[in-house]
């Protein structure tokens, strides 16, 4: 697979995405882009809030460009947050620290991320990580660098 999303990719996401937000009864966002975090398909379903594009580019961008789950960097913003909070800004798109934002990554490539956003938390989550077994991508990810070592700090 080459290092970037293809279009096909992103079309399959987004027909994953969308029964899904119909399932739930969900009006939601959903954002795909490339291993360099630039957006290459972004659908605001029914009902999804003005915002939820924007939130939903976020998670997808920080997971491309972080190559690990956006959730994965909770503890890095919970331990340094002023230095989380100015690499936040330092990209095209804010680098977020919330569930919801899925690494795309196939045969150990970093291929792209996926945003989901205009559900909770945990549906938001739960959304992309749907999208991810069914199309197969791998699901494994380092701990963020440091992670371990404060957590043994705190022991």
């Amino acid at each position: 697979m080459p290092k970037n999303v293809m279009q096909d990719d992103a079309e399959k996401i987004m027909v994953i995405a969308e029964r899904e937000a119909l399932r739930i009864g969900k009006g939601l966002s959903i954002a795909v882009v490339d291993s360099g975090g630039f957006i290459v398909s972004i659908r605001r379903f029914d009902g999804a809030r003005p915002i939820t594009p924007m939130i939903a580019i976020s998670k997808a961008y920080t997971s491309a460009v972080m190559q690990r789950p956006s959730g994965m960097l909770k503890p890095w913003s919970n331990s340094d947050p002023a230095f989380f909070g100015q690499v936040s800004t330092m990209g095209h798109f804010p680098i977020v620290a919330t569930g919801g934002g899925m690494t795309l990554k196939r045969d150990g490539e970093f291929v792209g991320g996926i945003g989901v956003s205009g559900g909770t938390p945990q549906e938001d989550q739960l959304l992309a990580e749907t999208v991810v077994a069914e199309l197969g991508y791998d699901t494994d990810f380092a701990e963020w660098a440091g992670a371990k070592a404060r957590a043994d700090d705190q022991d």
